[in-house]
C-alpha cells in the first residue's frame, strides 16, 4: 500500500451544521484529522479549522481520518465537561453507514469482541480475549449488490477502530480501509466506506435532546 502522504480536502473548508453558545457541530469530511498530528505537516485538522472561527472550541471526541460524518465541539468549558460525560457514561448515540465487502446474509446482527492496540502496527487494533476491552456493535442491513452491502451500525461503546475491525471479523471488511482490507477490498473503493451520519445527544445548556445528521455522500 502506498506510504502515507497528508493530503487533507480543502473544499468545504469548513462545514458548520449547527451552532449556538455551547456547541458547533460539524460534517467532516473523510482524509481530515480530527486533531493535530505530532509532525507539523499534519497541523491541519478539524480543531485546528474550527479554533480559527470559533477559539474557544474544544474537543470531545474524535472520528479516524479516513472516516466522514457528524462531530461535535464544545465552545466552553462547562459544556466540554458535560459532553465529555455523556461520552464516558455512553449517554450519547451514533449511527454510521458503511459500504462492505461480499453480501452479508443475516439482515441484522450484533457483533460483540474484546479489542486491544496492536502495538507492533499501531494505530491498529485487534481482537485479545484474554486482555481486550468489550466492544459491541449492532448492524443492520440496508442494501445488497453482488459484490457490497450497505449497512446501518451502531456502535454501542467506542473503541478505536471499533466498525472496521469488526467488520473484518465477520468477514466483510469495509470498502476502501487500507488497515483491515485485503488490497481487493481497498482499491474497490477511492476512499474508506464509513461514514458518520446521526449522532444524538443532550444538549448541555438545555438539557434537551437534539440529533443531528449529514447524509452520507457514497
Amino acid at each position: 500500500m502506498p506510504l502515507f502522504q497528508y493530503q487533507p480536502p480543502q473544499t468545504p473548508y469548513l462545514d458548520i451544521i449547527y451552532q449556538d453558545d455551547d456547541i458547533v457541530v460539524i460534517n467532516k469530511p473523510s482524509g481530515l484529522l480530527s486533531v493535530p498530528g505530532k509532525d507539523i505537516a499534519h497541523r491541519d485538522c478539524l480543531e485546528y479549522r474550527v479554533k480559527l472561527v470559533l477559539p474557544t472550541a474544544r474537543i470531545v471526541h474524535r472520528l479516524d481520518m479516513a472516516t466522514s460524518g457528524v462531530m461535535v465541539l464544545a465552545l466552553n468549558a462547562a459544556a466540554q465537561r458535560d459532553l465529555n460525560r455523556q461520552f464516558q457514561l455512553r449517554q450519547t448515540h451514533k449511527q454510521y453507514i458503511a459500504r462492505v465487502r461480499g453480501r452479508v446474509q443475516a439482515d441484522q446482527g450484533t457483533i460483540s469482541l474484546p479489542l486491544i492496540c496492536d502495538w507492533p502496527n499501531r494505530p491498529k487494533q485487534m481482537v485479545c480475549y484474554q486482555n481486550g476491552k468489550e466492544s459491541v456493535t449492532h448492524y443492520k442491513v440496508l442494501e445488497r449488490s453482488e459484490t457490497s452491502s450497505r449497512l446501518m451500525l451502531t456502535p454501542v461503546t467506542g473503541r478505536s477502530h471499533q466498525l472496521r475491525v469488526h467488520m473484518q471479523m465477520i468477514g466483510h471488511a469495509i470498502l476502501g480501509d487500507k488497515f483491515y482490507a485485503d488490497p481487493e477490498t481497498y482499491n474497490a473503493a477511492n476512499r474508506l466506506q464509513l461514514h458518520a451520519n446521526t449522532l444524538s445527544l443532550i444538549h448541555p445548556a438545555s438539557r434537551k435532546i437534539r440529533i443531528f445528521s449529514v447524509n452520507c455522500s457514497f
